[in-house]
């Protein structure tokens, strides 16, 4: 039997800081979440992501450290149309997070943003663009 692709996991500094950002890009996370170390919720289709404190990923793993030079992983969320792009990365940016690459319309047809999450990782926004 062949392994089956099935979470993927992130190390935040600050749980709550985390999980308000993705719950405002529309995962259903429990309140209650905040305060846990860590936190898992399946996403559409089964995939599982998941978050880990610094502190928990160092009680198994000492020798820990983050990864230096710029983030490793990003994450992307497709977006209804355009329009969403646009609103939802305006929204993140001024709620204070940190806009990487506003709204630009992609040569492989596609409106696409980057905002980095609280930990620095980028997280994508696109949508189709119209077809003529």
């Amino acid at each position: 039997m062949a392994p089956t692709f099935d979470l993927i996991g992130l190390v935040v500094t600050d749980m709550a800081a985390s999980l308000s950002f993705y719950r405002r890009l529309g995962l259903d996370i429990p309140p209650s979440a905040d305060t846990e170390p860590h936190v898992e919720v399946t996403l559409p289709g089964g995939l599982r992501l998941a978050w880990d404190t610094t502190e928990t990923i160092r009680s198994f793993d000492p020798s820990w450290s983050p990864a230096s030079g710029g983030p490793r992983v990003s994450l992307a969320f497709r977006c209804d149309g355009p329009e969403e792009v646009d609103r939802l990365y305006a929204e993140l940016v001024e709620a204070g997070y940190e806009g990487h690459l506003p709204p630009w319309d992609a040569f492989w047809g596609q409106r696409y943003a980057v905002v980095h999450d609280p930990d620095g990782n980028g997280v994508d926004l696109f949508a189709a663009l119209p077809t003529t």
